[in-house]
Parts: structure tokens; C-alpha cells; sequence
């Protein structure tokens, strides 16, 4: 089992503390590549509050349009926001050119 080290934005920290987010989004890059079932995320938000979390399921997508069709957005971060607003954030963050050249994976979790 390995411990992986993942920085998040507070309002994304804070739906995976409440329980609400168990699907975290990232690219599917060379440090992704590297997680897997069983393995542990330490989360750490700006403030520098930390979490852990359980790998539970690798979700290997081309896309993050694609990801968001098959899972509700409570799983995906929390009923305050749209699939469309969330999907916005992602295409802003990741560019589609990105996206296509390391697919994307949604990492299943639990506290």
C-alpha cells in the first residue's frame, strides 16, 4: 500500500470530509498513474488541514464529459453544483488538448 499526496481547493476538500464528493477528477498523467486500489490519498486544503482517504476504484475515461454522463454530481462533488458548472471548472483547468493526450480518471474513494 502506498500514500499519495494530493493538494485540493477548500470547496472540494470540503465535500470529501463531509462525505458528500467519492469520486475524485484528475488527469490521467504519469503521478496518476501510479495509484492504485487500496492505496491512500492524504488530501491537504490551502490551510493546510489534511484528510485521508481509501482508493476504491480507478475510472478510466478519454474525457471528463464523458466520466460525467455515466456519475451523478453528488458523487462528483455535491448537489450545489451542476454537471455543467463542474464540467466548466475541469475544461478550464484541464484543456481539452490535455485531456485527450492523458485521458482522465476518476479515483473512487472513502473516508
Amino acid at each position: 500500500m502506498t500514500i499519495h499526496y494530493m493538494n485540493l481547493q477548500p470547496r472540494y476538500f470540503n465535500y470529501i470530509k463531509s462525505g458528500t464528493k467519492r469520486i475524485e477528477l484528475r488527469l490521467n498523467d504519469e503521478k496518476r498513474r501510479q495509484l492504485q486500489l487500496g492505496d491512500t490519498i492524504v488530501f491537504t486544503s490551502p490551510e493546510g488541514e489534511s484528510i485521508s482517504v481509501k482508493i476504491t476504484g480507478l475510472l478510466r475515461y478519454q474525457d471528463f464529459a464523458s466520466l460525467f454522463q455515466d456519475f451523478p454530481i453528488e458523487l462528483l462533488s455535491d448537489v450545489s453544483m451542476s454537471k455543467t458548472e463542474l464540467l466548466n471548472v475541469f475544461n478550464e483547468f484541464y484543456p481539452a488538448e490535455k485531456q485527450r493526450h492523458y485521458g482522465v480518471l476518476g479515483i473512487r474513494i472513502e473516508l
